[in-house]
């Protein structure tokens, strides 16, 4: 598990040299391009289905008949430890993914309230690591010299920072209540750098362009050329980062809660039920391989989508 998903590390210089090209043809602009790659359409696609299920996460369970925290203890075999009655875990026309060996839960009302805490954790710590790796970055390569020093002091401590063990002590420590609050304000601590540091090296190249001169012997103030000419030529290096950082922070939420201190019983978590389903795989593996792939397919949707998104926009990114 790792705190920087993969995405965060492409380099700098190529994604100034994509951000500078703007294609002619209406057949190369990114969304075209994207709709028309088979894979990223099957990507978007599940990426959908399970912000819809998560979205309506209510009404899905309304419909299934069971909510997350409901036992079935008609579901499970008290005679064998709770083990689920029928095969493949309980599957059934009343629980349609099984259910939870020893508990009874319903695993599909936990799958689709699990999707929303992961979606919930990740993007909200995507839009926090974003504001501040954007703001850092912004201002350590327009302004330099001592700005830059210390914002790249902060940088490289906290990459450096052995931040797994950082986060298992910090959330370890911390009260159950609201424990969704804490896992974004921490995964975003030591995300931010990562978004900064590329941001800054871009804002070092753009501030000596033409255009940001231009605007300088014009008089704009410095807020208006960081914020209205030097901002909007970074969207496209934002987008990338933003794309490839959720899937990062999704594994992330999932890997804090299947350590213990993550979210916590009884929300639901997909890494939580991964967790809770290794003493149980050996006589119920359903109960690990239904969160396991959808946690899997996830990620993995949002891997292969960042990936053709860099291609879009920055096309001498992959090779």
């Amino acid at each position: 598990m790792t705190i920087a998903p993969t995405g965060l590390q492409v380099s700098a210089a190529s994604l100034d040299q994509g951000a500078a090209v703007t294609p002619a043809d209406p057949r190369r602009h990114p969304a075209r391009m994207i709709l028309r790659d088979p894979a990223a359409v099957a990507c978007l696609a599940y990426i959908g289905l399970v912000v819809l299920m998560a979205v309506c996460a209510p009404l899905v369970v309304r419909i299934s008949g069971w909510g997350p925290y409901e036992f079935d203890q008609s579901a499970i075999d008290p005679n064998l430890g709770g083990i689920p009655l029928g095969g493949a875990g309980g599957i059934s026309g009343e629980h349609w993914l099984g259910v939870e060996p020893g508990s009874g839960r319903d695993i599909f009302a936990r799958i689709v309230y699990g999707a929303r805490s992961s979606l919930l954790i990740a993007l909200a710590a995507t839009a926090l690591t974003t504001v501040l790796g954007v703001t850092f970055g912004l201002l350590a390569g327009y302004f330099g010299g001592r700005t830059d020093m210390l914002i790249s002091r902060v940088m490289e401590f906290l990459m450096a920072f052995p931040a797994l063990i950082f986060m298992i002590a910090v959330l370890s420590a911390m009260p159950a209540d609201n424990r969704q609050y804490l896992l974004v304000l921490v995964i975003s601590v030591f995300g931010w750098p990562y978004l900064a540091r590329l941001i800054r090296a871009q804002t070092m190249s753009l501030k000596e362009r033409e255009f940001v001169e231009a605007a300088r012997a014009s008089g704009a103030s410095r807020t208006q050329i960081v914020f209205v000419e030097i901002l909007p030529n970074l969207r496209s290096t934002i987008l990338v980062v933003v794309t490839m950082a959720v899937p990062g922070y999704i594994g992330t939420e999932a890997g804090l809660s299947f350590l213990g201190v993550g979210l916590v019983p009884p929300a639901p978590s997909w890494g939580q039920m991964i967790a809770s389903s290794v003493s149980w795989y050996a006589v119920v593996p359903t109960y690990f391989l239904v969160p396991g792939t959808f946690l899997a397919l996830l990620v993995l949707a949002f891997m292969v989508l960042g990936d053709r998104v860099r291609a879009a926009v920055d096309p001498g990114g992959l090779r």
